[in-house]
């Protein structure tokens, strides 16, 4: 039996009580041990057929679901885009083609396969936009874009699920109207994982060939971190060559792995053991992205390469960020968040270790915001990040080598940039020192921070519908509804039914196309049926994608009196139709018609007498539920006729 001093017993008590007071206070209070909320489902998509079908995987529905009538993002997270860059040079891992890596466009769902349980096949209501690619070297992830509302405010702090090689790193929702924010939006280091350290070798030190091992399938090296090419050769693993904007490994003796990159480049790791400039063994950091990135392609921020060690003081590269997609037509804070709020998909820094290398700081994520509008207070102001994280430190007093700095993301704005009480920040990583008396031979994150901020660039989040409505008038009923912005909106059409079921068009509008404005439209229907009718506005893209409104209903009593009877009335038999007296009508047209619009019988009528009283004969018509419209003049009314 180990016997414990009275220190020890003292450390192991005071840990005992620390950890079960944070459990305590956050069942109690909450914020202590702040709680924190994950929105989104997932699933990889392994196939998909006719644009529309998506065979699925890896499906995590622990947060949300996937189901009928809800959006979707399809996101291409890596593709095959190290092309033939794979041989043994410092080229390795440079960018080929971009490929399909980073679109992504929103959907809605038709059909969920099995209907309960766990899906394996989703269907889409309309056909994809772009093509993406489901084979060996590339990753398809399927997210729920979650509906927060008309208006939402935040009650926890909001995060996604950690990357895993399938699926994570996304955190995506939308609110109609206003996001009030009193927490925190956070994919920080939820992206590209960084690659571990080596196994303990104590290699050459300093010695000519060290520095041009750039692939290597020899765990003696640090490993790649990840990056948007999705690596199955393990000869592919280890040492210094980037993985696109994964950054690479260290090599013998001790050298610092790569920074990974997104808008910007990673850094290069630490040269090595007391400096070693001649033959400098750090990992070459990751890619930068810039000239790919744009409001349609967004990418994860790659992982830090891992350091090389022989002492077991070693550290492994760390995880990118993750990607943030918020809409909403107007974002505020209020006076009781209780401090700042942030809005971040910063890369994480890399741990700080002892005599070895370190591993590279993971890049900064990507973020994208549709809002018209900000109002955010003063005493909770906001601050939006997208900032690599930095290279591992050494702590020895002798110089071995520290990480690369992770590269900055990318925060792009719908609208102008936000500056009253909002702060926008674009960092690079810091390399780590090379020692405890702070030299450095690695290197940040390249480029100028602050450059990965672009504002007023429409992306393709869907059209941001603030309003519709429908309102009953003398003849008519008005239909009104306005828009925050539009994304290649072709036109809208008003859509009509008396069941709710099926529907009719009753007018065409033509939509803005790309507008980064608020724009309203009107309509009319002039046909107005009496009693309740259901209205929905139909948005149709340039490409002949739609998208449906939410359903409005009206009420409706009529301004031109009549009456039919009976109703319902028998197949063949004959109905009394009867206008009130003294209308002042001269003549009238009357029509029967289907609910798609159909005119099955038309007739014109004089009017005389005072009682204007008119038979019409039902033998043609088979059972179901009709229109019956009269019209004389400017003026109309619809009324619905059962035949049984």
């Amino acid at each position: 039996m180990v016997s414990l001093s009275l220190t020890q017993k003292i450390i192991l008590r005071l840990k005992f009580i620390m950890k079960n007071y944070c459990l305590l206070m956050f069942v109690l209070a909450g914020f202590l041990c702040p709680a924190q909320t994950t929105l989104n489902a997932y699933a990889r998509i392994t196939t998909i057929s006719g644009g529309t079908v998506l065979d699925v995987s890896n499906v995590n529905i622990a947060n949300h679901t996937f189901t009928v009538g809800g959006d979707v993002i399809i996101m291409q997270m890596q593709d095959d885009a190290i092309g033939s860059n794979t041989t043994n040079a410092s080229t390795f891992g440079d960018l080929s083609s971009i490929a399909n890596a980073g679109r992504y466009e929103v959907r809605t769902i038709s059909t969920v396969s099995p209907s309960s349980g766990t899906p394996t096949t989703i269907t889409l209501s309309s056909a994809l936009g772009n093509t993406y690619n489901t084979g060996t070297n590339s990753s398809v992830q399927l997210i729920s874009f979650r509906d927060l509302g008309a208006n939402f405010t935040t009650t926890a702090n909001i995060s996604g699920l950690t990357w895993n090689g399938n699926i994570g790193g996304v955190v995506a929702f939308y609110v109609t109207n206003t996001l009030t924010l009193n927490h925190r939006i956070l994919a920080d280091g939820l992206g590209f994982r960084g690659g571990t350290f080596s196994n303990n070798n104590g290699g050459p030190v300093c010695t000519a060939g060290n520095n041009t091992v750039f692939i290597a399938n020899n765990a003696n090296y640090g490993f790649k971190g990840e990056g948007i090419y999705r690596n199955t050769n393990n000869a592919f693993n280890n040492a210094r060559g980037k993985l696109l904007n994964g950054g690479g490994g260290g090599v013998d003796h001790n050298a610092g792995g790569g920074g990974g990159g997104n808008f910007t480049a990673g850094g290069q790791g630490g040269n090595g053991y007391n400096n070693c400039t001649t033959f400098p063994g750090g990992g070459l950091g990751g890619l930068s992205l810039s000239a790919q990135i744009s409001a349609s392609r967004i990418f994860m921020g790659g992982g830090g390469g891992g350091g090389q060690q022989n002492n077991s003081q070693n550290s492994a590269g760390a995880n990118g960020g993750g990607i943030i997609l918020i809409k909403a037509s107007q974002i505020e804070t209020n006076t009781t968040c209780g401090s700042s709020i942030q809005i971040s998909a910063n890369g994480n820094t890399a741990p700080n270790g002892g005599n070895d290398g370190m591993g590279g700081g993971g890049a900064a994520g990507s973020i994208v915001i549709q809002a018209t509008t900000f109002s955010i207070n003063a005493t909770c102001p906001l601050s939006v990040r997208a900032s690599g994280g930095s290279g591992g430190n050494v702590t020895d007093a002798a110089a071995h080598a520290g990480g690369g700095g992770g590269a900055q993301g990318v925060i792009i704005y719908s609208s102008a940039q936000p500056t009253a009480n909002v702060t926008t920040v674009t960092n690079n990583g810091a390399a780590g020192t090379d020692n405890s008396g702070g030299t450095v031979s690695a290197s940040p994150g390249s480029g100028t921070s602050g450059t990965g901020i672009i504002a007023s660039s429409a992306g393709p989040l869907p059209i941001e519908l603030l309003e519709f409505s429908a309102k009953a008038e003398a003849f008519r009923i008005l239909l009104n509804w306005s828009t925050a912005s539009e994304k290649n909106n072709d036109y809208f059409t008003i859509e009509k039914s008396i069941n709710g079921i099926d529907y009719v068009a009753v007018s065409k509008t033509k939509g803005a196309g790309t507008c980064k404005c608020h724009s309203k439209y009107t309509s009319q229907d002039n046909e107005p049926m009496e009693g309740t009718s259901y209205y929905r506005l139909k948005q149709t893209d340039f490409n002949r994608d739609y998208k449906y409104s939410p359903v409005v209903s009206v009420q409706y009593s009529g301004a031109l009196d009549f009456s039919f009877f009976p109703n319902p009335v028998k197949s063949g038999d004959a109905i009394s139709f009867k206008l009130n007296k003294n209308s002042g009508l001269k003549n009238m047209a009357v029509s029967i018609s289907d609910l798609s619009g159909k005119e099955l019988y038309a007739h014109d009528f004089t009017i005389a007498g005072e009682e204007n009283e008119f038979l019409l004969n039902t033998l043609t018509l088979r059972e179901g539920i009709y229109l019956l419209k009269i019209k004389s003049g400017a003026l109309s009314h619809v009324k619905k006729l059962v035949i049984n």
